[in-house]
């Protein structure tokens, strides 16, 4: 009797650890908040971004946390300023946003190393609301 039981509850840690493994590692979409307000290059416009970071792993959203100061430094950096003409159409746009990724994976392996499981983790940045006024 004693060793059905115990053969049962290895069995169901087993299938436990197996769903777990399943599952896979944690996937989340980390927003940037505030959203970025931005001046643009001509008087009284300006542009307005919310960004959605994907990371995968919890090194890589532990570090994203951590880090943030830095990466909002590095996009208010990379927005501020653009000619309004630059962000009108789809293609500028998505080329705003492939530049925004690679700001951001720049900045955490500056931060945390290349090889640093946090900078494989960075996956890509998300617009997820765009206004230029």
């Amino acid at each position: 009797m004693r060793l059905l039981v115990v053969l049962l509850s290895f069995l169901l840690m087993s299938v436990a650890v197996a769903k777990d493994e399943e599952a896979g590692p944690v996937i989340e979409y980390l927003e940037m908040t505030p959203k970025f307000t931005v001046n643009l290059a001509e008087p009284k416009r300006f542009l307005l971004i919310n960004v959605q970071l994907l990371a995968e792993g919890a090194e890589a959203i532990a570090a994203i946390k951590k880090h943030m100061p830095a990466l909002r430094h590095e996009l208010v950096m990379l927005y501020s300023g653009r000619p309004s003409a630059d962000l009108q159409t789809t293609e500028q746009r998505e080329a705003l946003r492939q530049e925004t990724t690679t700001i951001i994976r720049a900045t955490l392996e500056k931060m945390e190393g290349k090889k640093a499981a946090a900078t494989k983790g960075f996956q890509e940045a998300y617009f997820t609301e765009f206004l230029v006024d």
